[in-house]
């Protein structure tokens, strides 16, 4: 569907604003994240991070040391610095209540005597601190005469900068954009006090300090816009995918009775309680769209393949597809074995398998000889055809976009679709992304499962850490060694993969192994199966072997520069261990000072191995984009809405949503077509084409 022109001056590129040429546009894509060229609206929602009140008017005597103040001086005189010094030039001035020294360093004596003129007036702004008992001002903000401080606008926005840009560029741009975009048709219900273009104008251009808070009546407005169109696209999905008819799938029991009495162990409740959800919704005449979240270790894997053998017993085929290969083929060694014992027939598809191989597979899969087909988003390319596709099971659904899911259910007829994650995730995330969806939890472990030993240790005792994974080592345990970065870049510090193997196997020879996500698949495989076989001890891993991988004999992790890392990042990394007999223990190697928050976090995951309740700590401490990986993987995550601040509008979100696609499923209504602009603007461009494509 094409953007409508209303929105033209929105989406214009910002090179066409006056004073961004060039050079300035490339600092600004940085800033807004768009490396393609960043539009005037991507500007706009680009909101400030704190203001400056530049209304206290104190005199000397008033002034409050180490606050942002404005003050009226007379200038008395300059002492230039002297040749050769690191002196700064001091420029005196008083009022009738005291003396201000104004301290400038590298200054040019004339261009300072035109800015402060010897017996004229000036107004300063800026932050006064005591230097000697004696009030200065160093480097002030401002230096105006009247007609200048007639122009300062009362209360200054503070915006998030990058280099090469500062707060005049953005400020001079944002006024420059919001004179040359308009109001747009109200899409919000009723008549709210601000209208959209109104409520950029005060967060932007605020008369208020609260004006440019994220409390404040503007940015509640513009957050709830955000909330509101992307409940609408989740609504929207739903109705299209949920409300064409489903075909039930109602199995006989006699493949899952098999898998189950294959299993080593019993299923858990919360196992038991999901099956029956999700069998209930198989069975249904509505096509089934369910979220499977599960803590590390929870079993979520048995509980799709009992959904899948469901499905395979009603006489149709079923699908797992994963984000990475690795992940794939972890899934098909657990299911492999216990689908045999049941006569079920499962195949790998993933990009690897080529040539002849491949056709055989796809042929099987057509003509209906694979039951259970396991895979990486390879799984939904053109050529992939199934005879009768009846479950199709996303798994990390985070890592994919919404439209992955679609594509991959419309290789079948009315096809149930069940979304899995192994990060637990807070409620309030539940409702935005996923709440298109019923939702079941995994929140029991399985029996037998030790608790692990979580310690958090400074990177300076890092060769304490090394002597004593030599002595475990001889007493035949193995262990992983996670580092954040592949490769030492220009302007990192991080212990990188390469450089910390390098100095590991120095220590410990063959016995020390590598993997990242750089290599090549084979050479993933080979180095994964020769730690699941024993063949090395010591695996160093970047962040691949967070989700899914399984060696029980695994009893030690060391996570480096783990301040670094998200709370369920780490929660995940931490539960490669604890999956034998083993007591396991997870060594988080920080580097010193530690800030407030990666301090919070470390203490956290010492505390607690509930991934429901780290999950919730995580977003308190990062925010939403950061919890989903969402920031790096595309998702959708918010530009404006805060979840801890704005959590409470998302319910009113989702309910008005609702109410909208029900009333008007293909938003024609006057309302309907002004809610379009707004799904544009929000780029929730799935819903825009699924209006478009009826």
């Amino acid at each position: 569907m094409l953007r409508p022109d209303i929105l033209n001056s929105y989406f214009a590129p910002i090179t066409g604003l006056p004073g961004i040429g060039p050079k300035l546009a490339k600092p600004f894509n940085r800033l807004l994240g768009r490396p393609e060229g960043a539009r005037v609206l991507d500007l706009l929602l680009h909101l400030p991070a704190s203001t400056i009140d530049r209304r206290a008017r104190p005199t000397l005597r008033e002034v409050v040391p180490d606050t942002v103040v404005t003050v009226e001086v007379h200038v008395d005189r300059h002492v230039p610095t002297p040749r050769g010094s690191r002196a700064p030039y001091r420029v005196y001035a008083h009022d009738e209540t005291g003396d201000l020294v104004l301290a400038f360093f590298k200054a040019d004596r004339s261009w300072m005597e035109r800015l402060l003129p010897v017996g004229e007036t000036r107004w300063v702004s800026g932050t006064i601190s005591l230097y000697d008992g004696i009030p200065q001002m160093v480097h002030p903000d401002r230096v105006l005469d009247a007609a200048g401080l007639a122009k300062l606008p009362p209360i200054e926005p503070v915006y998030p900068l990058v280099e090469g840009l500062g707060h005049g560029h953005v400020r001079r741009a944002v006024d420059a954009a919001l004179g040359q975009t308009g109001d747009l048709p109200e899409w919000q219900a009723g008549t709210p006090a601000l209208g959209f273009h109104e409520a950029l104008r005060r967060v932007h251009q605020p008369a208020d300090t609260e004006d440019a808070q994220p409390l404040g009546a503007a940015w509640q407005r513009l957050a709830y816009d955000e909330l509101l169109a992307g409940q609408i696209a989740l609504a929207l999905v739903r109705a299209r995918t949920v409300k064409q008819a489903g075909r039930p799938s109602i199995g006989d029991g006699r493949l899952t009775g098999r898998i189950e009495a294959a299993l080593p162990f019993a299923l858990t409740g919360s196992q038991r309680e999901a099956l029956v959800a999700i069998r209930a919704d198989l069975a249904s005449q509505d096509r089934m769209l369910r979220l499977l979240q599960g803590d590390v270790g929870s079993g979520k894997t048995v509980v799709a393949l009992l959904a899948a053998a469901t499905v395979v017993e009603a006489g149709r085929q079923a699908a797992i597809m994963a984000p990475t290969e690795i992940l794939a083929r972890q899934h098909m060694k657990t299911i492999a074995p216990l689908a045999e014992k049941a006569g079920l027939r499962v195949a790998l598809l993933t990009g690897r398998e080529k040539g002849k191989a491949r056709e055989a597979l796809l042929v099987a899969l057509a003509s209906g000889e694979i039951d259970l087909v396991i895979g990486t988003h390879a799984l939904f390319q053109e050529g992939v055809a199934f005879r009768d596709l009846g479950l199709a099971i996303v798994d990390e659904q985070h890592r994919f976009g919404v439209h992955q899911r679609l594509a991959l259910a419309s290789k079948g007829d009315a096809v149930d679709v069940l979304v899995m994650t192994a990060t637990p995730i807070p409620r309030t995330l539940v409702l935005t992304y996923f709440g298109d969806m019923a939702s079941s939890e995994l929140r029991e472990k399985p029996a037998g499962r030790k608790p692990i030993d979580t310690r958090a240790i400074p990177s300076d005792r890092i060769d304490e850490i090394v002597a004593r994974l030599g002595t475990a080592l001889a007493q035949g345990r193995r262990a992983y060694w996670i580092c954040p970065l592949v490769e030492e870049s220009e302007n990192s510090d991080l212990a990188a993969a390469e450089a910390r193997f390098a100095e590991l196997q120095a220590h410990f020879g063959a016995r020390v192994g590598l993997v990242h996500g750089k290599m090549k698949g084979a050479e993933k495989d080979a180095a994964m199966a020769a730690f699941a076989a024993g063949e090395t001890q010591l695996l160093v891993a970047t962040t691949v072997v967070e989700v899914g991988v399984d060696v029980p004999e695994a009893s030690i992790i060391v996570i480096e520069h783990a301040e670094r890392f998200g709370l369920a990042q780490l929660h995940q990394l931490r539960g490669r261990v604890g999956r034998g007999d083993a007591a396991s223990v997870c060594l988080l190697l920080y580097r010193r000072p530690l800030g407030e928050v990666a301090h919070q976090r470390l203490e956290a995951l010492r505390s607690s191995e509930d991934g429901f309740f780290l999950a919730e700590e995580d977003l308190r401490l990062r925010g939403e984009g950061d919890v989903l990986g969402t920031r790096q993987s595309g998702f959708p995550g918010f530009r404006l809405a805060r979840l801890d601040v704005h959590g409470a509008l998302l319910d009113r979100a989702r309910a008005e949503a609702a109410e909208i696609v029900e009333n008007d499923s293909d938003l024609s209504s006057p309302r309907g077509v002004a809610l379009r602009l707004l799904l544009h603007i929000f780029e929730r461009d799935v819903a825009v084409k699924l209006l478009s494509a009826g």
